[in-house]
Protein backbone atom coordinates (compact mmCIF):
# COMPACT_ATOMS: atom_id res chain seq x y z
CA UNK A 1 0.00 0.00 0.00
CA UNK A 2 1.69 3.38 -0.99
CA UNK A 3 2.27 5.83 1.74
CA UNK A 4 -0.06 8.23 0.22
CA UNK A 5 -3.43 5.71 1.19
CA UNK A 6 -1.80 5.05 4.08
CA UNK A 7 -1.71 8.65 5.57
CA UNK A 8 -5.68 8.82 4.33
CA UNK A 9 -7.88 9.09 6.98
CA UNK A 10 -10.51 6.19 7.31
CA UNK A 11 -13.38 8.79 6.48
CA UNK A 12 -13.32 11.59 4.58
CA UNK A 13 -15.01 15.05 5.89
CA UNK A 14 -18.66 15.73 4.50
CA UNK A 15 -17.08 18.72 3.20
CA UNK A 16 -14.70 16.90 1.00
CA UNK A 17 -17.65 13.72 0.13
CA UNK A 18 -20.15 16.28 -0.86
CA UNK A 19 -17.54 18.41 -3.41
CA UNK A 20 -16.58 14.71 -4.72
CA UNK A 21 -20.38 14.19 -5.62
CA UNK A 22 -20.54 17.78 -7.42
CA UNK A 23 -17.74 17.20 -9.11
CA UNK A 24 -19.28 13.52 -10.08
CA UNK A 25 -22.32 15.11 -11.06
CA UNK A 26 -20.60 17.64 -13.30
CA UNK A 27 -18.92 14.87 -14.80
CA UNK A 28 -21.78 12.36 -15.49
CA UNK A 29 -23.89 15.56 -16.74
CA UNK A 30 -21.29 16.22 -18.95
CA UNK A 31 -21.05 12.89 -20.30
CA UNK A 32 -24.67 12.07 -20.82
CA UNK A 33 -24.77 15.38 -22.74
CA UNK A 34 -21.80 14.21 -25.43
CA UNK A 35 -23.69 10.96 -25.87
CA UNK A 36 -26.91 13.31 -26.61
CA UNK A 37 -25.14 15.46 -29.11
CA UNK A 38 -23.26 11.84 -30.71
CA UNK A 39 -26.53 10.53 -30.94
CA UNK A 40 -28.16 13.78 -32.70
CA UNK A 41 -24.87 14.23 -34.91
CA UNK A 42 -24.73 10.99 -36.14
CA UNK A 43 -29.12 11.30 -36.59
CA UNK A 44 -28.41 14.06 -38.81
CA UNK A 45 -25.66 12.56 -41.38
CA UNK A 46 -28.96 9.93 -41.53
CA UNK A 47 -31.64 12.38 -41.84
CA UNK A 48 -30.16 14.50 -44.36
CA UNK A 49 -28.54 11.94 -46.79
CA UNK A 50 -31.45 9.51 -46.44
CA UNK A 51 -29.74 6.40 -45.28
CA UNK A 52 -29.94 4.04 -42.41
CA UNK A 53 -32.53 6.09 -39.97
CA UNK A 54 -36.60 5.94 -39.82
CA UNK A 55 -37.18 9.13 -40.28
CA UNK A 56 -35.68 11.47 -42.95
CA UNK A 57 -36.10 15.04 -44.49
CA UNK A 58 -38.28 13.53 -47.04
CA UNK A 59 -39.95 10.57 -44.77
CA UNK A 60 -43.42 10.93 -42.75
CA UNK A 61 -46.38 12.06 -43.11
CA UNK A 62 -46.99 15.00 -46.58
CA UNK A 63 -49.42 17.81 -45.08
CA UNK A 64 -50.32 20.69 -47.08
CA UNK A 65 -47.15 22.56 -48.14
CA UNK A 66 -48.43 25.76 -45.95
CA UNK A 67 -48.69 23.50 -42.66
CA UNK A 68 -45.37 21.79 -43.74
CA UNK A 69 -43.69 25.44 -44.15
CA UNK A 70 -45.17 26.85 -41.03
CA UNK A 71 -44.00 23.87 -38.87
CA UNK A 72 -40.41 22.86 -40.48
CA UNK A 73 -39.87 27.20 -39.64
CA UNK A 74 -40.67 27.42 -36.11
CA UNK A 75 -38.35 24.19 -35.83
CA UNK A 76 -35.78 25.84 -37.26
CA UNK A 77 -36.34 29.12 -35.65
CA UNK A 78 -36.51 27.40 -32.18
CA UNK A 79 -32.65 25.92 -32.72
CA UNK A 80 -31.15 29.25 -34.15
CA UNK A 81 -32.63 31.33 -31.32
CA UNK A 82 -31.65 28.83 -28.67
CA UNK A 83 -27.90 27.82 -30.79
CA UNK A 84 -27.23 31.67 -31.22
CA UNK A 85 -28.47 32.88 -27.76
CA UNK A 86 -26.59 30.61 -25.48
CA UNK A 87 -23.62 31.03 -27.32
CA UNK A 88 -23.20 34.89 -26.97
CA UNK A 89 -21.20 36.16 -23.82
CA UNK A 90 -23.98 37.76 -22.49
CA UNK A 91 -25.59 34.01 -21.84
CA UNK A 92 -22.28 32.65 -20.37
CA UNK A 93 -21.93 35.46 -17.52
CA UNK A 94 -25.71 35.18 -16.99
CA UNK A 95 -25.48 31.53 -16.72
CA UNK A 96 -22.25 31.63 -14.67
CA UNK A 97 -24.05 33.91 -12.01
CA UNK A 98 -26.15 30.71 -10.86
CA UNK A 99 -24.49 27.63 -11.80
CA UNK A 100 -20.84 25.70 -12.15
CA UNK A 101 -18.89 27.37 -15.29
CA UNK A 102 -18.01 23.25 -15.84
CA UNK A 103 -21.70 23.12 -16.63
CA UNK A 104 -21.91 26.13 -18.98
CA UNK A 105 -20.61 24.71 -22.30
CA UNK A 106 -22.01 20.95 -21.98
CA UNK A 107 -25.37 22.42 -21.30
CA UNK A 108 -25.70 24.41 -23.81
CA UNK A 109 -24.87 21.10 -26.54
CA UNK A 110 -27.46 18.84 -24.69
CA UNK A 111 -30.20 21.68 -25.16
CA UNK A 112 -28.88 22.22 -29.08
CA UNK A 113 -28.97 18.56 -29.33
CA UNK A 114 -32.23 18.30 -27.83
CA UNK A 115 -33.75 20.87 -29.93
CA UNK A 116 -32.30 19.46 -33.03
CA UNK A 117 -34.09 15.76 -32.08
CA UNK A 118 -37.22 17.57 -32.05
CA UNK A 119 -36.63 19.00 -35.29
CA UNK A 120 -35.69 15.69 -36.68
CA UNK A 121 -38.77 14.15 -35.04
CA UNK A 122 -41.81 16.62 -36.30
CA UNK A 123 -40.24 17.78 -39.62
CA UNK A 124 -42.83 18.00 -42.11
CA UNK A 125 -41.41 16.78 -45.78
CA UNK A 126 -42.75 18.51 -48.42
CA UNK A 127 -42.24 15.78 -51.19
CA UNK A 128 -42.33 18.26 -53.95
CA UNK A 129 -38.80 17.54 -56.53
CA UNK A 130 -37.11 20.63 -57.47
CA UNK A 131 -34.11 18.56 -59.48
CA UNK A 132 -33.51 14.67 -59.64
CA UNK A 133 -30.20 13.55 -60.72
CA UNK A 134 -30.37 10.85 -62.75
CA UNK A 135 -26.75 9.69 -64.19
CA UNK A 136 -25.62 7.29 -61.98
CA UNK A 137 -22.26 8.65 -61.95
CA UNK A 138 -23.20 12.03 -60.86
CA UNK A 139 -25.66 10.52 -58.05
CA UNK A 140 -22.33 8.98 -56.58
CA UNK A 141 -20.88 12.19 -56.71
CA UNK A 142 -23.60 13.79 -55.07
CA UNK A 143 -24.31 11.29 -52.08
CA UNK A 144 -19.84 11.10 -51.94
CA UNK A 145 -20.04 15.23 -51.90
CA UNK A 146 -22.58 14.81 -49.37
CA UNK A 147 -20.56 12.58 -46.87
CA UNK A 148 -17.53 14.63 -47.39
CA UNK A 149 -19.30 18.00 -45.63
CA UNK A 150 -20.20 15.88 -42.62
CA UNK A 151 -16.48 14.36 -42.51
CA UNK A 152 -15.05 17.77 -43.12
CA UNK A 153 -17.32 19.03 -40.30
CA UNK A 154 -16.18 16.47 -37.74
CA UNK A 155 -12.50 16.58 -38.66
CA UNK A 156 -12.60 20.51 -38.63
CA UNK A 157 -13.80 19.87 -34.82
CA UNK A 158 -10.90 17.98 -34.02
CA UNK A 159 -8.45 20.23 -35.26
CA UNK A 160 -9.71 22.97 -32.35
CA UNK A 161 -10.25 20.41 -29.89
CA UNK A 162 -13.50 18.27 -29.91
CA UNK A 163 -13.85 17.49 -26.43
CA UNK A 164 -13.22 20.78 -25.53
CA UNK A 165 -16.03 21.93 -28.37
CA UNK A 166 -19.03 19.72 -26.88
CA UNK A 167 -18.18 20.31 -22.82
CA UNK A 168 -16.08 17.42 -22.03
CA UNK A 169 -12.48 18.91 -21.27
CA UNK A 170 -14.20 21.20 -19.10
CA UNK A 171 -16.37 18.75 -16.76
CA UNK A 172 -13.27 16.61 -16.91
CA UNK A 173 -10.52 19.08 -15.72
CA UNK A 174 -13.34 19.96 -13.40
CA UNK A 175 -14.25 16.55 -11.67
CA UNK A 176 -10.06 16.72 -11.30
CA UNK A 177 -9.86 19.56 -9.36
CA UNK A 178 -8.11 21.54 -11.70
CA UNK A 179 -8.19 24.82 -13.19
CA UNK A 180 -9.27 25.63 -17.04
CA UNK A 181 -6.68 26.61 -19.29
CA UNK A 182 -7.53 30.02 -20.65
CA UNK A 183 -8.50 30.14 -24.03
CA UNK A 184 -5.94 30.66 -26.85
CA UNK A 185 -6.13 31.75 -30.54
CA UNK A 186 -5.19 29.05 -32.64
CA UNK A 187 -5.31 28.12 -36.97
CA UNK A 188 -4.52 24.74 -37.16
CA UNK A 189 -4.71 23.07 -40.66
CA UNK A 190 -8.11 24.23 -42.64
CA UNK A 191 -8.46 27.22 -40.31
CA UNK A 192 -5.11 28.18 -42.38
CA UNK A 193 -6.87 28.04 -45.50
CA UNK A 194 -10.71 29.35 -44.06
CA UNK A 195 -12.01 30.41 -41.03
CA UNK A 196 -14.94 28.32 -40.82
CA UNK A 197 -14.40 25.29 -42.48
CA UNK A 198 -17.01 23.60 -39.70
CA UNK A 199 -19.67 25.84 -41.33
CA UNK A 200 -18.48 24.84 -45.20
CA UNK A 201 -18.68 21.06 -44.07
CA UNK A 202 -22.38 21.69 -43.27
CA UNK A 203 -23.05 23.78 -46.31
CA UNK A 204 -21.68 20.80 -48.78
CA UNK A 205 -23.31 18.34 -46.58
CA UNK A 206 -26.39 20.21 -46.57
CA UNK A 207 -26.75 21.25 -50.40
CA UNK A 208 -25.27 17.59 -51.92
CA UNK A 209 -28.69 16.12 -52.91
CA UNK A 210 -28.97 13.98 -55.98
CA UNK A 211 -32.58 14.25 -55.51
CA UNK A 212 -34.10 17.72 -54.20
CA UNK A 213 -37.17 18.13 -52.84
CA UNK A 214 -38.82 21.43 -51.70
CA UNK A 215 -38.68 20.55 -48.16
CA UNK A 216 -35.34 19.30 -48.51
CA UNK A 217 -34.60 23.36 -50.48
CA UNK A 218 -36.14 24.64 -47.57
CA UNK A 219 -33.95 22.91 -44.76
CA UNK A 220 -30.65 24.14 -46.58
CA UNK A 221 -31.49 27.08 -47.56
CA UNK A 222 -32.99 28.43 -44.17
CA UNK A 223 -29.27 26.75 -42.52
CA UNK A 224 -26.91 28.28 -44.98
CA UNK A 225 -28.54 31.61 -44.06
CA UNK A 226 -28.50 31.03 -40.97
CA UNK A 227 -24.75 29.76 -41.09
CA UNK A 228 -23.97 33.49 -42.37
CA UNK A 229 -25.77 35.39 -39.52
CA UNK A 230 -24.24 32.70 -36.87
CA UNK A 231 -20.91 33.71 -38.75
CA UNK A 232 -21.26 37.44 -38.43
CA UNK A 233 -22.55 37.33 -34.16
CA UNK A 234 -19.43 34.30 -33.51
CA UNK A 235 -17.12 36.51 -35.29
CA UNK A 236 -18.45 39.88 -33.41
CA UNK A 237 -17.37 38.07 -30.19
CA UNK A 238 -14.26 36.74 -31.70
CA UNK A 239 -12.94 40.47 -31.97
CA UNK A 240 -14.14 41.12 -28.53
CA UNK A 241 -12.46 37.90 -27.43
CA UNK A 242 -8.78 38.17 -29.29
CA UNK A 243 -9.29 41.86 -30.81
CA UNK A 244 -6.21 42.72 -33.35
CA UNK A 245 -5.40 39.44 -33.15
CA UNK A 246 -8.93 38.17 -34.93
CA UNK A 247 -8.85 41.06 -36.75
CA UNK A 248 -5.79 40.35 -38.72
CA UNK A 249 -6.44 36.52 -39.22
CA UNK A 250 -10.24 38.00 -40.56
CA UNK A 251 -7.94 39.95 -42.86
CA UNK A 252 -5.51 37.40 -43.80
CA UNK A 253 -8.13 33.69 -44.28
CA UNK A 254 -11.06 33.95 -46.32
CA UNK A 255 -14.33 33.52 -44.43
CA UNK A 256 -15.58 30.34 -46.52
CA UNK A 257 -13.89 29.58 -49.81
CA UNK A 258 -9.44 30.90 -50.22
CA UNK A 259 -10.04 33.95 -52.09
CA UNK A 260 -13.86 34.61 -51.30
CA UNK A 261 -15.01 36.83 -48.64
Amino acid sequence: MSTSLQNEPAHRPASALGSLVARSFVLGYGTLAYLIFLSAFLYAIGFVTQFLVPKTIDSGTANSPLHALIVDLALMSLFAVQHSGMARQGFKKLFASFASRALERSTYVLLASLTLLLLFWQWQPITTVVWQIKAPTLVSVAIAGGFLGWLIVLYSTFLINHFELFGLTQVATHFTGRLGEPIKFKMPGLYRVIRHPIYLGFIIAFWSAPTMTLGHLLFAAVTTTYIFVGIWLEERDLVTLFGEEYRHYKQKVAMLLPGVF
